[in-house]
């Protein structure tokens, strides 16, 4: 079992649209891995070293290497392939739909309209994977440092002020990013009105705050 690489990055590339390929060069040899897109950001530029997190996969008798940012991710990565119907593509595009912490929380929650925003994740495989993980991820979550979170909309309305950023064409990162900084930073009860949760997430999302932090 391959644990992690440490090495130089030699070149990334897209393939298909939606594979992300990092060509890790260690000790003289190059390794091909997929990796999530929000690890390609990360990454230092061609010639600049790294250290990958690895999960090997054999399909068809050919090898597949698999790259995270860190132990946890890998962790969240194989728990996806457990699922009955999730496969490394599925379980990749899970992992760049949220930041960690919140995508745990989701699937905790049953939070399903946050994992159907993964592409290729309709609502039938979002149920599934909520009722087969959420046991399992509440005690995984304690040994990996993630903390429920408190902040955002009450569950009762959640899901509509998620829906209605979503239908607006905002990420689930996006979305999440809004709702945390409306609730920690504004202040606005979790029992406001959707209306309200809306037009203060549509500000943020709208500020030049906002637009700064992400250019």
């Amino acid at each position: 079992m391959i644990s992690y690489l440490k090495g130089i990055v030699a070149g990334i590339q897209t393939i298909g649209g939606s594979r992300v390929m990092l060509t890790l060069e260690v000790n003289g040899l190059g390794y091909d891995l997929q990796i999530p897109q929000g690890l390609a950001q990360q990454l230092p530029d061609s010639g600049g070293g790294t250290q990958i997190f690895t999960h090997l996969q054999i399909r068809d008798e050919v090898p597949f290497l698999y790259g995270f940012a860190s132990p946890v991710e890998r962790d969240l990565f194989r728990y996806f392939l457990g699922v009955s119907g999730i496969g490394p593509a599925l379980a990749i595009a899970l992992l760049d739909t949220l930041e960690l912490p919140d995508l745990v929380q989701g699937i905790i929650s049953g939070n399903t309209q946050i994992l159907i925003q993964a592409p290729g994740v309709g609502k039938k495989t979002a149920e599934r994977i909520c009722l087969e993980l959420k046991s399992k991820l509440v005690e995984w979550r304690k040994s990996a440092g993630f903390f429920v979170a408190t902040g955002g909309p009450a569950p009762g309305i959640l899901e509509e002020v998620q829906m209605t950023l979503f239908a607006l064409g905002y990420t689930a990162n996006e979305v999440s990013q809004a709702l945390h900084v409306v609730s920690e930073e504004i202040g606005l009860p979790k029992d406001a009105y959707v209306e309200d949760w809306i037009k203060q997430a549509i500000a943020y999302l709208s500020s030049s705050e906002f637009l700064v932090g992400n250019s």
